[in-house]
């Protein structure tokens, strides 16, 4: 029998398990099939969809870490299929945004803390030890390495791999492997991509596009330019020039030296 404390304000759906020494408080919504580990805090404003699977120790939903925090009602929501492993923090967020958003079928990984205003996609991968300031977004497929410290408000494009220890200060293109110290491009994610279904045809314009962008001696905006008058674009490559030119407000991470 478990000696958790649930409130019974909380919406909790069918097939529901939990350990023993974990709390939800009133304003909680959980879907079907969600198993909850031991000593977890699901906080006011938690939103947990369906066949979620949190393990022990995390905390869903306190309090955003801003000083500007004055008490809004806002959420933290996590996606159907969404694995939240050990000591993991998901703060709610704050009038900004009204939310924290971590999407369908991610693996977050022991110790992540995810802050305030912060929208994670689907299929994400977060290993051990990833921090994020607030206002954080990466986009779906991205899988980033142990121990990567993110500053507040950077953008990660789809489908990165950045590499473990990174400290990310600019935002990271879509398609790429980052890394290094500091953090710069390395080259397209060409086996990640691969097994997501991409062809060497849209491989080779991804690499032929970043070419122009890193390695072409020119300003970001100029090789942008000079990339969209010779390469014809797929959704991909439109992809890379929307964030760039529409997305960033940090500016993109540099080439390799």
């Amino acid at each position: 029998m478990s000696n958790s404390v649930i409130s019974n304000k909380a919406r909790i759906g069918s097939n529901f398990k939990i350990g023993n020494f974990s709390v939800i408080e009133d304003d909680v919504v959980i879907g079907d099939n969600v198993e909850i580990g031991n000593n977890v805090t699901i906080a006011n404003g938690a939103r947990i969809a369906n066949g979620v699977k949190i393990s022990h120790g995390a905390v869903i939903a306190t309090q955003p870490q801003d000083l500007k925090f004055s008490g809004e009602v806002t959420t933290a929501e996590i996606g159907e299929g969404t694995v939240i492993r050990e000591y993991v923090t998901v703060n709610r967020g704050t009038k900004y945004s009204n939310k924290v958003v971590v999407g369908k079928n991610c693996f977050i990984m022991a110790y992540v803390h995810v802050a305030h205003d912060c929208i994670i996609g689907d299929n994400v991968i977060l290993a051990n030890s990833v921090q994020m300031g607030g206002h954080v977004e990466i986009d779906d497929y991205t899988i980033i390495g142990g121990l990567v410290g993110i500053h507040q408000f950077v953008k990660i494009g789809k489908q990165t791999m950045i590499a473990a220890h990174s400290m990310l200060v600019k935002d990271v293109p879509p398609y790429i492997v980052a890394g290094n110290d500091p953090v710069q491009y390395e080259g397209i994610n060409h086996i990640g991509l691969k097994r997501r279904g991409f062809t060497s045809e849209q491989l080779a314009k991804l690499r032929e596009v970043y070419e122009i962008i890193y390695n072409s001696g020119l300003n970001v905006s100029d090789a942008v330019k000079k990339a969209k008058s010779e390469i014809k674009a797929d959704n991909n490559i439109n992809d890379v020039f929307d964030f760039i030119e529409k997305r960033s407000t940090r500016g993109i991470i540099r080439g390799l030296k």
